[in-house]
């Protein structure tokens, strides 16, 4: 196939996250230009780009099959634009796009929150914006190696635009569901990635927070919160895990026992190194996405005239750890989100 024919992909905000599906796009065919930070660049620069998950997949693509950038010119050109920032810098991305796309252009959102292909389209009124949604974590595991910790297929719209690149991602090993309501597909998203507070205030990894009834029980709580919210705002949550969402709430609450016994049953891989992307924020000294995902609860909350106690503590939580706060013990945790509900 010439370079002419193969689909072009641009990623804008090539981290973890980027880099995986990138290297997975470049996997399948598709002509790539990741544009990221110098750290993750040079290091694939140097490494070349090695993508693997919990299931045995280990691919690896040289350097000089990718366009390596850390400015948007990269996105001149290309068919595809994925947009894999961090929920803060989306409007600041899209706007850096902007002088470099044609009319038309499908732009592609693979963020965590409800609310990023708004502020896409308010920066490319001309593109054609969006929605998808990564179900996994990604961790790096040295220079330019990218490491999937939890399996679930990527979602995508099902708008014919996203066909070449439904194929390509399929060809690379991370075939897409798509779906026509993606903005349920998000929400249900957002209401599992209330966990990644917990996690984050836990200090330890999804395996160990998991193994811990306290720490489940108080995502349970922001999730209850949640999908009382959505409902009320007539939203449909989709379920992007085995388990429907409306059920985990009560999954999480059982005992460790009865716990073990039927997430086993789910065969929900989760890597014993994983953490979730804001806990790697917080050992990173980076400003976290929990505006985005507790804070999208409490938004939610007001806009209906009522409250999120639960959401608005775990932002307050969050913000504390940001500032230098240690790790919250479960039991303590649970009891603190429990007497914001009482408050």
């Amino acid at each position: 196939m010439h370079d002419k024919d193969r689909l072009a992909v641009a990623v804008m905000g090539a981290g973890l996250i980027g880099c995986y599906i990138g290297g997975a796009l470049a996997a399948g065919g598709a002509r790539v230009a990741l544009i990221g930070r110098p750290t993750y660049m040079d290091a694939i620069r140097a490494h070349g780009l090695r993508i693997s998950d919990a299931g045995g997949r280990d691919a690896f693509v040289p350097a000089s099959d990718l366009a390596l950038a850390e400015t948007p010119e990269a996105a001149a050109g290309a068919d595809v634009v994925l947009v894999t920032v961090k929920s803060d810098a989306t409007a600041d991305a899209a706007r850096a796009l902007a002088p470099f796309l044609g009319a038309g252009t499908p732009v592609l959102s693979f963020q965590n929150g409800a609310d990023n292909m708004a502020a896409i389209a308010a920066a490319l009124p001309e593109a054609r914006v969006f929605a998808g949604m990564v179900p996994f974590s990604v961790a790096g595991r040295g220079p330019g190696h990218f490491h999937q910790a939890m399996g679930s297929p990527v979602q995508i719209d099902a708008d014919p635009a996203l066909d070449r690149l439904a194929e390509v991602l399929a060809a690379g090993g991370l075939p897409p569901v798509r779906s026509a309501d993606m903005a349920g597909v998000l929400w249900g998203k957002l209401l599992v990635n209330l966990n990644n507070a917990i996690n984050a205030l836990s200090g330890k990894t999804l395996a160990q927070e998991f193994a811990d009834r306290d720490y489940r029980r108080a995502w349970a709580l922001s999730m209850q919160e949640g999908l009382g919210l959505v409902k009320a705002a007539g939203i449909r949550p989709a379920s992007v895990l085995p388990l429907p969402v409306e059920r985990m709430p009560f999954l999480l609450s059982l005992p460790n026992f009865l716990y073990r016994r039927i997430a086993a049953r789910q065969k929900t891989t989760v890597d014993r190194h994983a953490r979730s992307s804001m806990a790697d924020d917080l050992a990173r000294g980076r400003r976290t996405e929990v505006d985005h995902l507790n804070g999208a609860v409490v938004r939610l909350a007001a806009r209906h005239g009522r409250k999120a106690p639960v959401n608005a503590k775990l932002v307050e939580l969050v913000r504390a750890a940001e500032a230098g706060a240690p790790p919250i013990p479960g039991p303590a945790l649970r009891q603190t989100l429990a007497a914001s509900m009482r408050a």
